[in-house]
């Protein structure tokens, strides 16, 4: 069975850094699309980063040079660093992975290209 569990979230100062954990079990994180999302108060949950089996990564344009998606297939775990935080950053993350070959990580920021979710880690950014 697969399991996602997201850790690393906190309160930080706007200019901040962060960097979130996905440890997996059950799954192999190198063979599909694996991605992080966040849901702010009010909104609806967004696509921020997401990364294919060939490495190839797509990033959402307000986090794109600050936030960076990363593996370590050794440890089976997902990362997200996060730089220069903003207040609009604050929101719940949640990682993701999908069970689908062959799906690039151009397509990979949409909810729906994934059937696994972890149950997320608060990042509060203060201004």
């Amino acid at each position: 069975q697969v399991q996602l569990v997201e850790s690393g979230g906190g309160s930080v100062q706007a200019g901040g850094s962060l960097r979130l954990s996905c440890a997996t079990s059950g799954y192999t994180i190198s063979s599909y699309c694996m991605g992080w999302f966040r849901q702010a108060p009010g909104k609806e949950r967004e696509g921020v980063a997401a990364i294919d089996s060939d490495g190839s990564t797509n990033y959402e344009d307000s986090v794109k040079g600050r936030f960076t998606i990363s593996l370590d297939n050794a440890m089976n775990t997902l990362y997200l660093q996060l730089v220069s935080l903003k207040p609009e950053d604050t929101a719940m993350y949640y990682c993701a992975a999908n069970t689908f070959m062959g799906v690039a990580a151009k397509d990979c920021l949409v909810s729906t290209a994934y059937n696994y979710w972890g149950q997320g880690t608060q990042v509060t950014v203060s201004s």
